[in-house]
């Protein structure tokens, strides 16, 4: 008789054991926490022309390659690429500017 009253026990005492559990975790029912927003202030840089409107097309120069074949001589040729050159030199001046303003 007390094998019986011992299973019996063991069973009851299961029994306790689990209700107990799982009203426990019942008892400790959270409720999901809040979802966080928060605003961020995102800078995207906006692609703009660093290069005035004003500045003119690039010139059409004085030597090139159909104007030194057609030059008489040497002395003419000489004086177109003198010529091309200072138009070079011209616009150098007007793009180097623009140039470095890009570059900041």
């Amino acid at each position: 008789m007390s094998r019986v009253f011992l299973d019996v026990a063991v069973k009851v005492a299961l029994l306790v054991g689990l209700s107990s559990a799982c009203a426990a975790c019942t008892s400790t029912k959270t409720t999901p926490p809040e979802p966080v927003v928060k605003i961020v202030e995102v800078k995207v840089p906006v692609l703009r022309s660093c290069v005035p409107k004003t500045l003119g097309a690039a010139p059409s120069y004085v030597d090139s390659d159909a104007a030194l074949r057609a030059a008489a001589g040497p002395e003419d040729r000489y004086q177109l690429v003198y010529a091309g050159r200072k138009q070079r030199i011209a616009r150098a001046g007007e793009v180097e500017p623009v140039i470095a303003g890009c570059r900041d």
